[in-house]
């Protein structure tokens, strides 16, 4: 029995995929921090922004009638280095996934790109446009969920599944 489950693992490891090494070349690596370095400054700040507009005014409405000015104004500003520093959090593990799935050479070719000025708008652009179409995406979102999982209970009866 032993050798049976040996076998097994053997033939299961020479028909398996052979698995690309992961690691980035330190090359990469240099590049990737250095497109992460120009993307974070204008992406932080958008993302904060962004954040700030969908939040802070609920919170704002929520809390304006209970507290006074000067409170409110130290808690936006700590909600605004809150989301801050989460941005920049969220943004230090950018640079090993992009060399990973980038060549220190596409990542050079992708710096010099936001160096020019289509690029350099297209930084401080595509939040704001990511962030308009997340907003027309979400109120799709629900009836979106509802459909599909209609699909999918249809599919599961006609296969003679029932929950």
């Amino acid at each position: 029995m032993k050798r049976l489950v040996m076998l097994c693992l053997l033939c299961g490891a020479l028909v398996a995929p052979a698995r690309a090494d992961d690691t980035p070349s330190p090359d990469a690596l240099r590049a990737a921090q250095e497109l992460s370095d120009l993307i974070n400054v204008e992406t932080i700040a958008q993302m904060s922004r962004a954040m700030t507009a969908q939040i802070w005014p609920r919170i704002e409405q929520n809390l304006a009638s209970k507290i006074d000015a000067a409170t409110l104004a130290e808690l936006r500003a700590e909600f605004e280095r809150s989301v801050a520093s989460f941005a920049v959090e969220t943004t230090k593990s950018a640079p090993p996934i992009y060399a990973r799935h980038f060549s220190a050479t596409e990542l050079r070719e992708i710096l010099a790109f936001y160096r020019t000025p289509t690029g350099a708008k297209s930084l401080h652009v595509m939040p704001i446009v990511m962030n308009d179409v997340m907003a027309q995406m979400a109120p799709r979102v629900q009836a979106f969920q509802q459909e599909l999982n209609g699909k999918i209970v249809a599919i599961l009866e006609k296969r003679g599944y029932k929950n």
